[in-house]
């Protein structure tokens, strides 16, 4: 090789501009406090994805992925759904959402962060009250901080605190309309909220329930209809539900009643102005939501894998939720990263969570349950467990 056929040395970093310095300066700051996130292949065990039912990487939506490509189905959808991005795709994909959820209608969202997100900016008007469950997901700040309406929280799964917000901001003038935001299965505790106390005191006080059901869809209720299964329908409820958890793709659809996804269709700006969803993985979703109904088999793999899980884990200090998310509170930020590295490093993918993602002092492992992994794996997680404690 001749001396301009060797590949040009690599040349010294360049000086960076002052206008990074501060983020630099808060980079170290988080490494400092053990907060600094980092991307990690994936490698190990599955005790950390929201894959459930094991359908991400299943034949089953291989096969309708490969199915819309031979149909002539496009990888992209060239625009937003408001000019050319519309492809029958996800047309059917909400027809198909709304008959199986029982709602009124469907809108298809890019994801769960920008569903939630748009509901929040979106819904609640000037004169309006959003009172959300203090533990509500880290994505809807994004949608307060836009929202016409002040917010206020009230307490974890506590529906006479939401009814006390309501009821001081009636007597301090407020008249427009409550709406209320909360999980139906947290994210990061696996606990359930108490929809049934939740809907009346939305009844009683003629406030509008939002309901984000990401972590529930495919894994509870009738078919995986979700934990607000008995309560899809009404005037008074908008659900949410991920594609990208228990449904294996991605996106997320908003269920409700026709006039609120045609609200969300002309004053959501983060529908209008968003490139459209893959078609081809509108047809996924579909496929999803056909294996929830035809395949009640993996909802029970899975009810049996909690019962295992609690009997294992639980001893152990995993916080037995009854649902397929077990936390295990550490406390300090890291050591529950050391403890996660630790299980990582005997072939265990788990992860571990820290403020802000989880209040201050409950830094911990999130232990999640998909059909990813089997009775074998528990016991050998609950064995490492133990020679790490």
């Amino acid at each position: 090789m001749t001396d301009d056929q060797r590949a040009p040395a690599p040349l010294p970093p360049a000086p960076l501009p002052p206008a990074l310095t501060p983020i630099i300066e808060d980079l170290d700051r988080l490494s400092g406090i053990d907060r600094r996130r980092r991307l990690i292949p994936i490698a190990g065990r599955d005790f950390s994805s929201n894959d459930y039912l094991g359908l991400a990487g299943s034949p089953d939506l291989r096969h309708a992925v490969e199915d819309a490509v031979a149909r002539g189905v496009p990888v992209g959808s060239g625009g937003s759904r408001l000019l050319r991005g519309n492809h029958a795709e996800h047309a059917a994909l909400e027809a198909e959402a709304a008959v199986f959820f029982g709602s009124e209608s469907a809108l298809w969202f890019g994801s769960g962060f920008s569903a939630n997100a748009a509901l929040l900016a979106t819904l609640p008007q000037r004169g309006d009250l959003l009172v959300h469950d203090t533990l509500i997901p880290a994505r809807a700040p994004a949608g307060k901080r836009m929202a016409r309406a002040p917010s206020v929280a009230a307490g974890h799964n506590d529906p006479d605190a939401i009814e006390d917000a309501i009821r001081d901001w009636r007597r301090q003038g407020g008249t427009g309309s409550p709406w209320i935001a909360v999980e139906s299965l947290y994210s990061m505790d696996g606990d359930q909220a108490p929809l049934s106390a939740l809907a009346a005191v939305a009844t009683r006080h003629d406030a509008m329930l939002l309901i984000d059901e990401a972590h529930a869809t495919g894994v509870f209720g009738p078919d995986g209809r979700g934990l607000a299964a008995a309560l899809e329908g009404q005037s008074n409820v908008v659900t949410l539900r991920t594609c990208g958890k228990a449904l294996g793709s991605e996106g997320a659809l908003v269920c409700g009643p026709a006039v609120v996804t045609d609200f969300l269709v002309n004053r959501a700006r983060g529908f209008i102005f968003s490139t459209a969803p893959s078609p081809v993985m509108a047809a996924a979703v579909r496929a999803g939501l056909r294996i929830l109904r035809d395949e009640p088999e993996r909802r029970a793999r899975l009810v049996e894998l909690v019962r295992l899980a609690a009997e294992r884990l639980g001893p152990l200090g995993a916080r037995v939720s009854g649902s397929q998310i077990l936390p295990l509170i550490v406390g300090e930020d890291g050591r529950a990263m050391a403890l996660a590295s630790a299980l990582q490093a005997r072939g265990f993918d788990v992860r571990g969570i820290r403020p802000p993602t989880v209040p201050a002092g409950t830094a911990r492992l999130r232990i999640s349950l998909t059909l990813n992994i089997d009775a074998g794996d528990i016991a050998a997680l609950g064995d490492a467990m133990e020679e790490l404690a």
